[in-house]
C-alpha cells in the first residue's frame, strides 16, 4: 500500500494559513505481522492450523482467533517462517519510519538467538520440542534461513543497516557457532565427507527422522543451500574449504543424468495428473534422499518403508513431496568456479 512520510503542508487561503500533517498510511501486511508475532519473538508459520497470507484484511473476530493464538509457544523457523517476517518488517521500516516495525523486527532476531543450541544447531521449533520439532533442522533450509538473517545484521546489508548495535556481536557469535554445528554434522562415509542430512538428534548430531517418510539420508536439496551458505564466507578456513569442495564433489557423484521429472495426465485422479520419471538426454536432475553409505536414491510413503521406485510409492507421496530437482545446478555451474577463483582449495 502507499505510504507517506510526515510532512507538514501549508495551505493558503485568503490571509490565514492552515497547517495539517498527512500521517503515514499503514503496511496492511506488516501490521498484520505484528498480530500474529508470538510473545517470545517468533511467529507461526499457521493461522488456525493452515497456512495464511498476510495481504488480507481480517476480521474484528479473526483478529480475536489471532490474539488467542499469538499467546501460544508454537514459534518456529519452519517454512521461512520468522524469517520471512524479520525480512519484510525490516523493509516495511524503512519505507515507512514505523518504530513498531523495527521492535518487532529485533524481536524476531532476539528469537533467533535465544532458540540456537549451545552445539550451534537450530531447532525447527522454540520452545515447543515435541515429536522432532527439537532436531537441529536443515530440512527447507531452515537453519540456514536463520543464519542468513543474522548474516545481514553483522553485515548491515540488505536493509539490516537499521538493526540495533547491539544485536551485532551476538548475531556474529551465533554465526560461529552455526558454522561449527554445520560442519561437525557433515556426514562422513567410510573416512570421506559427503554432504548432509535433513534433521539430526539435537544431542548427537546423527542423522535423525522426522516425519514418517523423512528417513536419515543425504539429501540433494538442503545440502545445497548449505554449501551457499559456507561459500558466502569471507577468508574460508581450511575447514570449510573441505567441506565445501567435498559437498561438490559429491553432488557430482550422484548426479542422475538423462532423466527429468514431468507431469502427465492422470484422468480419475485427485489432481487430474501423475508424476514420472522420463529419459531425456539434457536433463541432469539429483533426488532429495540418498542413502547413506550407498549413494541410492530412494523414496518413502507415509509408512517409512524405503522404496527405491518413485513408482513404488504411492500416489499421494509421489505427487507431493519433491522427490527431485535441480537444485545444486547454480553451486556446480557458476557459484562453486567463482567461489575457486576466490579462495583456491
Amino acid at each position: 500500500m502507499k505510504s507517506y512520510k510526515n510532512i507538514a503542508k501549508i495551505v493558503l487561503t485568503g490571509t490565514a494559513c492552515l497547517f495539517f500533517t498527512e500521517v503515514n498510511a499503514q503496511d496492511l501486511q506488516a501490521d498484520n505481522m505484528l498480530l500474529f508475532q508470538r510473545g517470545n519473538g517468533g511467529w507461526s508459520k499457521q493461522f488456525k492450523g493452515k497456512a495464511f497470507k498476510y495481504d488480507v484484511e481480517f476480521s474484528e473476530s479473526q483478529k480475536s482467533e489471532i490474539a488467542e493464538e499469538a499467546a501460544r509457544d508454537d514459534a518456529n523457523i519452519d517454512n521461512g517462517s520468522t524469517a520471512k517476517e524479520i525480512r519484510y518488517l525490516v523493509k516495511a521500516y524503512k519505507k515507512d519510519n514505523n518504530p513498531k516495525y523495527l521492535a518487532a523486527a529485533e524481536n524476531g532476531i532476539r528469537y533467533l538467538l535465544k532458540a540456537q543450541y549451545q552445539n550451534g544447531g537450530w531447532p525447527q521449533y522454540y520452545p515447543d520440542k515435541h515429536l522432532y520439532r527439537a532436531h537441529i533442522t536443515y530440512n527447507d533450509n531452515a537453519m540456514i534461513n536463520a543464519l542468513n538473517i543474522l548474516q545481514d545484521v553483522v553485515r548491515k546489508q540488505s536493509d539490516f543497516d537499521v538493526v540495533s548495535q547491539k544485536l551485532i556481536e551476538p548475531s556474529a557469535n551465533a554465526i560461529k557457532k552455526g558454522i561449527d554445528c554445520i560442519l561437525k554434522t557433515q556426514i562422513k562415509v567410510s573416512g570421506k565427507l559427503t554432504a548432509w542430512c535433513q534433521q539430526y538428534d539435537e544431542r548427537t548430531l546423527e542423522p535423525a527422522k522426522a516425519r514418517a517418510y523423512e528417513l536419515p539420508s543425504i539429501s540433494g536439496s538442503e545440502s545445497d543451500e548449505i554449501v551457499e551458505f559456507l561459500m558466502s564466507q569471507p577468508n574460508p578456513s581450511k575447514e570449510i574449504k573441505d567441506a565445501v569442495n567435498a559437498a561438490v564433489e559429491w553432488f557430482r557423484t550422484v548426479k542422475i543424468s538423462g532423466y527429468k521429472v514431468i507431469d502427465v495426465p492422470a484422468p480419475g485422479t485427485e489432481l487430474g495428473k501423475d508424476r514420472q520419471v522420463v529419459a531425456d538426454s539434457t536433463s541432469t536432475i539429483w533426488a532429495r534422499y540418498y542413502e547413506i553409505g550407498t549413494n541410492r536414491p530412494f523414496f518413502c510413503d507415509r509408512d517409512g518403508i524405503v522404496k527405491y521406485s518413485i513408482e513404488d510409492i504411492g500416489y499421494e507421496r509421489r505427487n507431493g513431496y519433491a522427490w527431485y530437482g535441480n537444485w545444486p545446478r547454480k553451486v556446480l555451474d557458476k557459484d562453486y568456479p567463482e567461489w575457486l577463483k576466490r579462495n583456491g582449495k
